[in-house]
């Protein structure tokens, strides 16, 4: 299974690009079958120079990755209209997406994606209307809405297992069935299931300020016309710092990180569980 890890910015060092994630691409390297053979195949990249095309993003439905787990770190310039076509053209022929973003407007040009880039809300592109338009967290007073507040950089949040129980979700050995850990973040970004669409929110957040229940993910099942995706709240759960914050951040990060991923071991345990579910979800074929 090939999984291409993307961001859509150019490489930089002081910013979220895919260096920044490389904890998750050496756990998806490291998982193996009974016969000690890799699942998963992973490249990393950062997008090419703003302002064209990229030339992977463009041509990803006449390639080779079997799924593609997008990380959107741009201020709204990350995908052109070509990148976005290729895209959907991808998931067309039965490529699996993970698309996530952050608070307020970053990562706002995955509003040009098909399907999915509707379940993604933003301060100024494809405002939510069902929601609340102020800030969750009012600490870091420049970052506007939306931004829910599940918990410091370093920390984990309990997250809610929509029933019924997606398969992202399963955990066998949990006392509930599902995953019950995440990471947290301050500022989390706000999903939703586009109307008249067949996706659903399969898990939800509670911030940590107001008591807000937040949507965490939303699932797309695959069918004859697309393959699976899922929009996620924020890339945060995924990122280096947020897994262990002694790896770093860029050097606009403000909050202070906690410890709580390190302090108790279920929550990277459940982390990587999701992650291995994810990807095996997203190889699923339409039924």
């Amino acid at each position: 299974m090939r999984i291409l890890l993307q961001t859509t910015i150019p490489t930089t060092k002081d910013d979220w690009s895919i260096a920044r994630f490389s904890l998750l691409a050496k756990h998806l390297r490291t998982i193996e079958d009974a016969a000690g053979q890799a699942l998963f195949e992973v490249t990393v990249r950062d997008r090419d120079d703003l302002g064209a095309p990229d030339s992977v993003l463009s041509t990803l439905d006449q390639g080779h990755f079997d799924q593609m787990w997008l990380f959107a770190v741009d201020v709204g310039n990350g995908l052109t209209p070509t990148d976005c076509d290729a895209i959907a053209r991808f998931r067309e022929k039965g490529g699996g997406l993970l698309v996530t973003r952050d608070h307020m407007d970053l990562g706002s040009s995955i509003c040009g994606l098909a399907g999915v880039g509707a379940a993604h809300h933003f301060h100024t592109r494809n405002v939510d209307p069902d929601a609340l338009k102020e800030a969750d967290d009012p600490y870091t007073t420049n970052i506007l809405w939306p931004n829910f507040h599940s918990g410091a950089n370093g920390d984990y949040q309990e997250i809610h297992a929509v029933a019924p129980i997606h398969p992202v979700l399963i955990d066998l050995q949990s006392p509930t069935g599902a995953l019950r850990f995440l990471p947290s973040h301050p500022h989390e970004g706000d999903v939703s299931a586009p109307r008249h669409s067949a996706a659903r929110v399969i898990s939800t957040g509670t911030s940590k300020v107001t008591g807000r229940s937040f949507n965490v993910a939303v699932a797309f099942e695959p069918n004859s016309d697309e393959g699976p995706a899922i929009a996620e709240s924020s890339f945060h759960h995924f990122a280096d710092y947020n897994w262990d914050p002694d790896r770093g951040c860029p050097s606009f990060v403000e909050e202070r990180p906690g410890n709580g991923m390190a302090r108790d071991p279920r929550a990277l345990i459940d982390t990587h569980r999701y992650v291995l579910n994810v990807a095996r979800w997203l190889a699923r074929p339409a039924g």
